[in-house]
Parts: C-alpha cells; sequence; structure tokens
C-alpha cells in the first residue's frame, strides 16, 4: 500500500482531522488537533507530505521515525501533533487492511470495557452539585473539575477555602463509591499548589492534575513528597524524553493526547515507561472523536492504564456530541460510565467524510481565552 495524498480538515469546535489515501484509494483516518494552532499543525502536515508520499504505509514504524528524526529540528507540539494525526491515519489504515481493530496489532485487548470520566463545573469552576448530579444521572462513576478559576500568584485563605469546598462537596455527592479528579490546570505556583493539596487532601482526590506548569516540572518531587493525593500531568508534553523526568519526579498518572503525543505509536511506549514506574496511564482527550478512538484503543492494549478522559461534551465543545462527524458514535459512547472494547478495523469508527468536507468549508478560529489578574497583568488559563 503505497501512500497516496494526505489531506485535513479545520472543522468546529477547533479540531483538526487528518486522512490518508493510498493510490488504490484506501483510507485511514486521525486527529492532530492542537487547540488554537490548528492552522500551524495544518502547515506542518504538509510539510510532512512530501516525505511520505509513495512510501509503504503498512511500515508505521520506520515512518514514525522519519516524521520525527528525519529533520534536524525536531520536537515539540507542532510537529508532535502533526506527526500524532498522520500515525493514527497509518494504524488505522493498517488495521483496516488487515481487518481487526488497532488493539489487536499492539497484542491484544487486556481488558473488555474502559472506564471513563466526565468533566463537570467549566472552567470557573460553578454550579458543581448539578453537574455531579448529571454525571451520577448518566452513570458516570468519575468526573473531574478544575480547582479554581483566575488565580493570583499568591491566594488568600478564602481562596484556597474555596477549592477545599470543591473537594468536600464533590465528595460529599459522591460519596465514597465514586471518585472524583481535580485539575489546577498550572494556574498555581508551586508554593500556592502544595498549600491547596494539604486542604483538598481529606476530600480524597483520585488525582490532581497539572499542579505545576510543565516548564516548573523541577518542583514536582517535592510536591509528590509532600502529599499522598496522586499527581498527574502530560498534556503538554509530547514524547517518551519529556515523561521521563516527571515519572522520576513522583508523578503517578500520565495524561499524554494522543492527538499532540506522537500518536498510538509514542502513546503506546509513554505507557510503557510509566509502568517501569508504577504510573498509570489516563489519556487527555477533551477533542473529537478520532482523538478519542485511538486513545481508546491504546487503552485497551495496555496494562496500566487507569481511566479515560471522555471530553464529548465538555464545555468546549459547542453542543457538539460524541457521534460529530461520525456515521454512528456508538462505538465511543459510555454507558454507565464504560465504554466497550469496539471489534470494528482500525480505530473502529466510521468517518462521515461529507460531514467532514462540509464542515472544513466553514472552518473554525478557536483561540485559547485570556485572562489577566485584578493588576491586569497576565494570568494563567
Amino acid at each position: 500500500m503505497k501512500i497516496g495524498r494526505i489531506e485535513t480538515f479545520q472543522v468546529a469546535p477547533r479540531w483538526l482531522l487528518c486522512r490518508l489515501e493510498t493510490v488504490d484509494g484506501a483510507v485511514g483516518w486521525g486527529e492532530a488537533t492542537l487547540e488554537g494552532r490548528t492552522e500551524t499543525v495544518r502547515t506542518a502536515v504538509t510539510e510532512l507530505e512530501p516525505l511520505l508520499v509513495g512510501q509503504d504505509a503498512s511500515r508505521i514504524e520506520d515512518l514514525w521515525q522519519q516524521m520525527t528524526r528525519g529533520t534536524f529540528y525536531r520536537g515539540g507540539p507542532v510537529l508532535s501533533s502533526a506527526v500524532a494525526g498522520i500515525d493514527q491515519a497509518l494504524w488505522d489504515l493498517r488495521g483496516r487492511a488487515l481487518g481487526v481493530p488497532v488493539h489487536d496489532l499492539l497484542g491484544g485487548a487486556v481488558r473488555d470495557r474502559i472506564r471513563c470520566y466526565a468533566w463537570v463545573g467549566g472552567d470557573d469552576p460553578s454550579a458543581l452539585r448539578e453537574g455531579l448530579d448529571e454525571r451520577i444521572g448518566q452513570g458516570f462513576t468519575a468526573v473531574k473539575m478544575n480547582a479554581t478559576g483566575r488565580f493570583p500568584p499568591q491566594g488568600t485563605p478564602g481562596q484556597r477555602r474555596e477549592v477545599a469546598a470543591r473537594a468536600a462537596l464533590a465528595r460529599e455527592v459522591l460519596g465514597d463509591g465514586r471518585q472524583f479528579a481535580m485539575d489546577f490546570h498550572g494556574r498555581l505556583g508551586p508554593a500556592e499548589a502544595a498549600r491547596i493539596l494539604a486542604v483538598i487532601a481529606d476530600a480524597e482526590p483520585m488525582f490532581v492534575e497539572e499542579p505545576v506548569l510543565p516548564e516548573l516540572r523541577a518542583q514536582l518531587p517535592a510536591l509528590a513528597a509532600g502529599t499522598a493525593v496522586p499527581l498527574a500531568t502530560g498534556e503538554r508534553l509530547y514524547s517518551r524524553w519529556d515523561f521521563k523526568p516527571v515519572l522520576d519526579a513522583g508523578v503517578m498518572v500520565v495524561q499524554p493526547d494522543l492527538a499532540h503525543a506522537g500518536g498510538i505509536s509514542e502513546v503506546r511506549r509513554i505507557g510503557d515507561l510509566a509502568s517501569v514506574h508504577g504510573a498509570h496511564l489516563a489519556p487527555h482527550c477533551p477533542l473529537g472523536p478520532l482523538a478519542l478512538a485511538a486513545s481508546l484503543q491504546v487503552a485497551f492494549a495496555l496494562p496500566n492504564f487507569l481511566i479515560q478522559e471522555y471530553g464529548a461534551d465538555i464545555h468546549y465543545n459547542a453542543g457538539l456530541d460524541g457521534a460529530a462527524y461520525l456515521v454512528d458514535g456508538a462505538a465511543t459512547r459510555p454507558v454507565n460510565g464504560f465504554i466497550a472494547r469496539p471489534e470494528g478495523p482500525g480505530l473502529g469508527v466510521e468517518v462521515d467524510e461529507d460531514a467532514v468536507r462540509r464542515a472544513d468549508q466553514v472552518g473554525h478560529r478557536w483561540t485559547s481565552p485570556m485572562w489577566r489578574h485584578d493588576d491586569g497583568g497576565l494570568a494563567e488559563w
């Protein structure tokens, strides 16, 4: 199977889908979304296309090596996201050619269903009780929420108590048989993160995500040593080399994004690296249906998988559900908080190509929110 062409589609609300076609007409799909940078990633895919056209699509690892190591300047979110979309499409294509799901090609399934968590509360967490009740009613046994909205360089005791109250409310509503995670979103400095970890510990979160910005990873060993709450990070890390120092620092849950971190090929390796440290994989995925489908394929094959983010109806996605741009979204839709093992070939989903092409004609211009502190200085979103 020789690669013939690669197309990208910028579709609402903020996604970039990737279509790879062989010279004999076989097709594989992937997702190369990098929120707020889709035009840039689209260009990166275009730059990679001449390297790939005419090559054997079944040589997935060799093509991955060429895309990531074939130029002098390497890595980073843009290139890694472009590689991710193409890599997913190659795995999808290979699975379809052989008539098997990708997880069969990764060694076969190690579980029958995938546990998921859903979001509550929004960017600036509010209406938590209503959101928690809704998710319980939908059958989810785990949720995630932002710990804070905009947060100053040094918080007040009252602001820390607000975070503690959110954690306590989640524990009260969910009871002892369900779980919640809190996302710090890199909004806190190391000192504030340590203080807030202390005040939420009694509520026993499943994990705390991005306790500090990824560029402050040198602070992670002290944070991990000072709390019993498992630390998680990874949505802004893009390779196994990025993940090694955070695993060495004591992070217990790694969260690579299948659309950011080099696709199925690299995330599988990141998961294996985590297992050496006794850590677990919880793929980041507040994105589209193809990123979710790819995440599931890895999750079904990886023994140290923990839980899957289900972001199909997250507040960013403007009302689009898990079936957006799919012929049928049943294969990636949770039932009572779990997604059953997909049996379809490749990524296990069928793309509605006509809908994708129509949506690409409209496109999107999604950008990250810009927050400022009360004094006018830039705040972390």
